[in-house]
């Protein structure tokens, strides 16, 4: 029994991908992770299982992320990824390829944007479309770009955080900065070599951050045990760090992100600009979820900012939405 063409949302996020299917929503939420073994580049797993492996793996096997700063740096990989999440929904085979929607960054090139279309088409896909991030997120948090008013998004992913100001459907202003939730564990690590001695994974990591980060405002007295190796030893160790370190320590990542924001508004139309006073800021991606950023952009611009319902999934929402309209995307 064969189906009809489906219509399929991708975020090919550099810390998750996940894919939207007409009529079932959000249906893969994984991380965007791949193993191979290297004396035969046969890929072993993809996604859950594949990040389990990361730092644990034997030399001849490699667990890697085939996603960087937003953008693809290995499409062979991305490739592999997408056949293997196609086939999942599908079946092995089909008379009817799907539509396909992928979301990439506002700055990402022509070339880049090529390839990407040239991968899915690849792999057996009818039609192809590309959508940027935070067109993406505005309508995937359920905001009515078409209308002649200015709406505010800033999208934080793993690898870039995007923010646009649209109206019309389309982007105003946009902005894409390279920093992102990824840049966030990184200066979480940096830290703890530099003040504890201290190694830890990627997955410490983000735990630190999920557990005691906070963008600005840190609980006090919060703390959290964390184990690594000791540079110095080499051994196994544990120690005790606060809230108020890992606040300190996003900081400068932060204020990256806030000074992309006070650009944006500065590019800003006025109506437009008073269009974003009333209506306020509205922020998604899984990088949004730090405690209380949005208090700190709201801090720094004087705007009211709200989180979007489910900031995670809000772009492949609004990627699989957009599709739901492919006769004026044609």
């Amino acid at each position: 029994m064969f189906s009809v063409s489906k219509k399929v949302g991708i975020d090919l996020g550099t810390t998750t991908i996940l894919v939207y299917v007409e009529g079932k929503g959000v249906v893969f939420n994984e991380p965007s992770v791949v193993s191979i073994n290297k004396e035969n580049n046969k890929v072993l797993a993809i996604g859950e299982e594949a990040k389990k492996m990361l730092g644990k793996t034997p030399s001849s096997i490699v667990a890697v992320k085939p996603m960087k700063d937003g953008v693809i740096a290995d499409y062979d990989i991305i490739e592999s990824m997408l056949k293997f999440y196609i086939n999942k929904i599908y079946g092995r085979w089909t008379f009817f390829p799907p539509y396909l929607m992928i979301c990439v960054p506002t700055t990402a090139t022509s070339v880049e944007r090529r390839a990407i279309k040239r991968c899915a088409l690849r792999i057996g896909c009818k039609k192809v479309f590309l959508i940027e991030e935070p067109k993406a997120a505005a309508i995937g948090a359920n905001i009515d770009i078409a209308i002649p008013e200015g709406n505010m998004i800033i999208d934080v992913g793993g690898g870039t955080t995007d923010i646009a100001v649209l109206s019309l459907g389309k982007i105003v202003v946009g902005e894409s900065l390279r920093v992102g939730s990824n840049e966030f564990d990184e200066a979480i690590q940096r830290y703890m070599r530099k003040c504890y001695n201290l190694a830890i994974g990627d997955n410490t990591a983000e735990s630190i951050k999920q557990k005691i980060g906070y963008a600005i405002f840190p609980s006090e007295n919060e703390e959290m045990e964390v184990k690594g190796r000791d540079l110095v030893s080499g051994l196994p160790r544990k120690i005790k760090i606060r809230a108020e370190e890992i606040c300190k320590t996003l900081s400068e990542s932060l204020s990256s992100i806030t000074e992309g924001v006070k650009i944006v508004l500065e590019k800003t139309p006025p109506e437009l600009a008073a269009d974003i006073i009333n209506k306020g800021i509205v922020m998604t991606g899984g990088g949004s979820l730090l405690k209380n950023f949005d208090r700190l952009i709201e801090k720094t611009t004087s705007i009211t900012t709200c989180l979007a319902d489910d900031p995670s999934t809000c772009v492949v929402i609004g990627a699989g939405r957009a599709l739901q309209s492919i006769e004026l995307l044609k």
